[in-house]
């Protein structure tokens, strides 16, 4: 049973859909703020994308990164109203080309088609006020956050989702994410917008929590590598054993994978 619910804020407003609903992970949130839609979401869920797109005009349709749930309706929304969507230049190329969606994940979102998205332009802006494109990898090496510094806004992409992570994608990279998460805290913002946990107030301190999070459990996941424990061993002690996720991915997304790659985490690279 599809998830659909509309809300507002400030004079944003969104929707958020999906196929199941077992928790934020398997929900996703289309954002409009006045002429721009932000991330195109899931193609399984377009009849009510569909609907959000055309409920009132926008002149402009931003993709943050290639994933399914994130540009899966780009081309529909691009044939429906003629608006291209832009994105990253590595996003495009994914795009034009096409991508593998692992069998779960083609589930929860449905399939993402061959899209034609134009790079972001030199000068970005959303409602006519100036956006900073924020390259932000690990989570996909082509995520890109947007920050209105004005505002004090930034929609983060999956770079927050959630304080705590408890797993990891196998192509995802723990080091690459706090390096993302502290170049992003460099810059002044307060109010996350996330596509899936929706708007996250104190964002700095709570996107802050999430990168002591990583950096503690990389340490405690070395030191007991020191002590000679295996990998397995390790995430038992720190994270529990696998959950029905994790066997339903086929350990795609699993919480050995997110201890092995907290052990490659090198403290010193993110040190005061």
């Amino acid at each position: 049973m599809s998830v659909i619910d509309s809300f507002d804020y400030k004079d944003l407003d969104a929707q958020r859909v999906g196929r199941f609903d077992f928790g934020i992970n398997t929900t996703f949130i289309v954002y409009r703020l006045n002429d721009t839609i932000i991330d195109a979401g899931p193609s399984n869920q377009w009849k009510y994308v569909k609907w959000f797109v055309k409920n009132k005009p926008f002149k402009q349709l931003v993709l943050t990164h290639h994933h399914e749930d994130h540009s899966g309706n780009a081309g529909a929304i691009y044939k429906l109203t003629g608006i291209q969507p832009k994105a990253p230049e590595s996003t495009v190329e994914i795009l034009k080309r096409g991508f593998r969606i692992p069998p779960l994940q083609l589930l929860i979102w449905g399939r993402a088609g061959i899209a034609e998205a134009a790079p972001l332009p030199k000068e970005l802006r959303f409602a006519g006020e100036k956006v900073l494109a924020i390259s932000a990898p690990g989570h996909a090496k082509d995520m890109t956050c947007y920050l209105m510094q004005d505002r004090g806004w930034i929609f983060t992409a999956d770079l927050y989702v959630a304080s705590h992570l408890k797993l990891l994608r196998k192509d995802e990279s723990v080091p690459m994410l706090i390096h993302s998460i502290h170049k992003v805290l460099k810059y002044d913002f307060d109010t996350i917008l996330c596509p899936h946990r929706g708007i996250v107030e104190n964002g700095k301190s709570r996107l802050q929590a999430k990168c002591d999070y990583l950096l503690n459990l990389s340490s405690e996941a070395r030191e007991l590598d020191r002590q000679g424990l295996s990998l397995g061993e390790i995430t038992r002690r720190l994270l529990g054993r696998e959950n029905l996720l994790s066997l339903l991915s086929g350990y795609n997304f699993s919480k050995k994978n997110l201890i092995a790659s907290c052990m490659r985490v090198d403290p010193s690279r993110f040190q005061e």
